[in-house]
């Protein structure tokens, strides 16, 4: 593991780091981590846990991300790799030293029969706060896939901040899916009526790829009043769901995952 390295730019205080991991066999039924390296405020440790995948939990060594940040987490894992990525707590969006916005990238790359799961804890926008969220994921033929998404409008009691988020997904070089939500004060018209989120505060979603979908795609599924599994075009199914807080958020996504995941 690399040192951890902060690159400021002086002129606007904005903090620019990488988190980098790569996940390949390592010959003995298991899964190495030849690349495991974080800088500033993205902190990496594998963790032990049964079984063939290799463990990763991103520790915020900071707090963040604020106004002017920019992070990046890349994760790949290579033909046969088993890669299961977590975070140690929530991720909370705070405001800036001024109005900038901050940006918090998630680059996923997902070879042939190799699995990525990325499940990290919720994203909390907190007032005040404007963040952008953009993560792509590249699936290989034959690669297995699940993300979870979790996104809290604000702390207990207090209005959300201004977010932006943005998934693209492609699935043996063609596109599988591609949406964003903008949510909070300066969003357009609409995020918070009956079509959108109406008044709940939590939203989230669950994307599984498999290749056994190809022959064995789920149904349509309504998941309770406010979630639902959509069949993708491709080997792909989508969980999305809002409810009125973070825990009764995670309550559905986990049933769906203990379910299809």
């Amino acid at each position: 593991m690399t040192s951890p390295t902060v690159v400021r730019d002086l002129g606007s205080a904005g903090v620019r780091a990488v988190a980098r991991v790569t996940a390949r066999p390592d010959g003995r039924g298991g899964t190495a981590l030849p690349v495991l390296e974080g800088e500033g405020p993205l902190a990496l440790r594998r963790v032990r846990a049964p079984g063939p995948a290799a463990h990763v939990l991103l520790v915020g060594a900071m707090s963040g991300p604020l106004g002017g940040d920019h992070l990046t987490v890349e994760a790949t894992a290579a033909p046969g790799a088993r890669l299961h990525i977590g975070s140690a707590a929530a991720t909370m969006a705070l405001p800036g030293q001024d109005d900038r916005e901050a940006h918090y990238d998630v680059r996923l790359t997902v070879a042939e029969d190799a699995e990525l799961r990325w499940l990290p804890e919720q994203l909390i926008s907190v007032q005040g706060s404007d963040l952008r969220v953009t993560t792509r994921v590249d699936v290989a033929e034959g690669g297995r896939l699940v993300l979870r998404e979790e996104q809290a409008l604000g702390r207990t009691a207090e209005p959300s901040g201004l977010l932006h988020t943005r998934l693209t997904v492609h699935h043996a070089g063609r596109p599988l899916l591609d949406q964003q939500l903008t949510c909070g004060p300066g969003a357009p018209p609409g995020w918070d009526g009956p079509a959108v989120l109406g008044r709940h505060r939590a939203v989230g979603q669950l994307l599984l790829v498999r290749p056994d979908f190809h022959s064995a795609m789920p149904p349509a599924t309504a998941l309770g009043e406010h979630a639902a599994l959509t069949p993708l075009a491709g080997p792909g199914a989508l969980v999305t769901a809002v409810a009125p807080d973070a825990l009764h958020l995670r309550r559905v996504l986990d049933e769906a995952l203990e379910r299809w995941g």
